[in-house]
């Protein structure tokens, strides 16, 4: 599983470094560190979006710090 998150300047002005703090918190909880590939990248060109912007396996998504919890248990603890 690939997990990346954008970490340009507009994502990082919605939280993006919450947004990595938190996934890599629940990553680690969960023992998922050899099963997921996570990393930053600095755009994944959805600049118009009011999120930061995630890709997972292809997918994208848009959260919000707050919302990354929920976005873990239903993108990645659902498909383990």
């Amino acid at each position: 599983m690939k997990l990346v998150v954008c970490v340009g300047s507009s994502c990082h002005l919605r939280g993006s470094r919450q947004v990595v703090e938190r996934l890599r918190k629940l990553i680690e909880e969960n023992k998922l560190e050899d099963s997921i590939e996570f990393s930053g990248i600095f755009c994944l060109n959805r600049c118009q979006a009011d999120r930061v912007s995630v890709k997972l396996d292809g997918k994208y998504f848009s959260l919000l710090p707050e919302e990354v919890d929920s976005f873990f248990q239903d993108e990645i603890m659902s498909k383990k």
